[in-house]
């Protein structure tokens, strides 16, 4: 694998799964050439443990917020909690947030609630969110319309090259990672092909969403060079450009 200076731009470093070893893993991402890591939250109870983590460690940057996928954890309260902590902390971003139309238990409405409430709120407070989208990017792209926030990150972006460009009108940047390196990934392939270099950062999801080199494993932010190899592929460009490019489209957004 080539070295070079890149971002993680969504990583779940705080789980519990990393609090035996998250040194080491640390220790094997700065050696790949990660430079720093965006971790997000996904609910209220975590928190506090996802700054405390952040706060160690230089590389990495906190984003706050309410997942979808734990919409029935979520509380009204949290979202005045949010606000205070983010005056408090300083988040680079409002995230993990969005809609989770794939799973039919999850509460639709509820889903929609926090989903405003928290683009309202980084409006007010001029931060870009990072959004997890399955199954409604339509919907999320109107909200995204009625409720201008400063731009972000789509989490895993799977929709197609025009929703893509729609996002990018509004300032987003698409986030890819591990599912480029399976060669099943024909669509998603020709997709990051189509789409202009200046929209894209790099991610891992890590724990989850594995690269193809480490199927059935724990996924690591330190395994984010084989999806900067798997993008420079689809690409047909050198990883020097695209890691230059990605971690400039990074700090630009983030």
């Amino acid at each position: 694998m080539v070295f070079m200076e890149m971002i993680d731009t969504h990583c779940h470093l705080d789980f519990e799964v990393f609090k035996d070893d998250r040194e080491l893993v640390l220790r094997e991402s700065r050696t790949a050439g990660l430079v720093g890591i965006v971790v997000p939250a996904t609910h209220q109870q975590g928190w506090q443990n996802l700054l405390s983590v952040c706060a160690a460690h230089e590389e990495l940057h906190s984003a706050l917020g309410l997942h979808p996928m734990f919409v029935e954890q979520h509380n009204g309260s949290d979202i005045t909690l949010l606000e205070q902590l983010i005056d408090q902390s300083k988040p680079v971003a409002i995230g993990e947030i969005g809609l989770d139309y794939r799973k039919a238990e999850l509460d639709i409405h509820k889903q929609l609630f926090y989903f405003e409430q928290q683009l309202l709120l980084a409006k007010k407070k001029e931060l870009p969110v990072i959004l997890h989208v399955l199954k409604a990017h339509d919907q999320v792209l109107s909200l995204l319309k009625k409720y201008p926030v400063a731009g972000g990150s789509v989490h895993a972006f799977n929709g197609s090259l025009q929703q893509a460009k729609q996002y990018i009108e509004l300032g987003f940047k698409l986030g890819f990672g591990g599912m480029l390196t399976y060669e099943r990934s024909t669509k998603l392939r020709k997709l990051v092909a189509d789409l202009p270099l200046e929209s894209i950062v790099l991610e891992t999801d890590a724990p989850d969403m594995t690269v193809s080199q480490h199927q059935y494993q724990r996924n690591s932010p330190a395994y984010l060079p084989y999806c900067l190899d798997a993008l420079a592929q689809a690409r047909d460009e050198v990883p020097e450009v695209i890691a230059a490019q990605t971690t400039e489209n990074a700090l630009t957004v983030f």
